[in-house]
């Protein structure tokens, strides 16, 4: 299922965030408005999953005045999410699985976390098209959906691992937990624009 075409999708993908994020903190905006968005990551994070990691990766975004609003923050959240998700793929590509288990452990959670980098690119697609009235409310089910699936493809890709020898396993594990937590902080996010319903 995780072809070559799917390979350099997910390689795209993250030269695409990085540069992304490169480019903008290179053209910081004016400090008054560098200095109200990172009240904003502090205020917003402060209650996620892990807000630690949210205000620490979301805090760049802050730096290069990308973020005014609750709905830019949870963009840029899942573009984390999507970012490292990624590259986890990509470190399951260069993995040399030595036994049969490793091996299907390792093919399954490519097959996760391609299904996850999917299911983030089609939310990061729908926030920056949100619509109002009974649209908006579809299309953040949507998200949501597609978010908390992407945080249980997770979860099975470790599970798979569980009977793996420790090297491997101690080093998938760091991986996919990364992604979740920054997933479950992007999840945390989006859930409070659905609430608070900001544009």
């Amino acid at each position: 299922m995780m072809g070559l075409s799917l390979r350099f999708y997910l390689l795209l993908q993250t030269l695409i965030f990085s540069y992304t994020l490169v480019a903008g903190a290179k053209h910081p905006r004016h400090v008054s408005s560098s200095s109200s968005a990172g009240d904003l990551v502090r205020k917003s994070c402060v209650n996620a999953s892990f807000p630690g990691i949210c205000y620490r990766t979301l805090s760049e975004y802050a730096g290069a005045g990308a973020m005014r609003t609750p709905r830019d923050l949870a963009q840029a959240a899942l573009g984390v999410s999507l970012h490292r998700a990624g590259k986890a793929s990509l470190l399951l590509r260069r993995l040399k699985a030595r036994s049969r288990r490793e091996k299907a452990a390792v093919s399954d959670c490519l097959e996760q976390m391609g299904d996850t980098v999917d299911e983030l690119s089609r939310s990061v697609a729908e926030l920056k098209h949100l619509r109002r009235g009974i649209a908006f409310q579809w299309q953040m089910s949507n998200v949501e959906t597609w978010v908390s699936a992407a945080l249980t493809n997770e979860d099975t890709c470790l599970d798979g691992f569980k009977e793996v020898e420790v090297t491997v396993r101690s080093d998938v594990n760091r991986r996919i937990r990364n992604v979740a937590r920054v997933t479950s902080n992007a999840l945390y996010l989006i859930n409070q624009l659905d609430t608070s319903r900001h544009k």
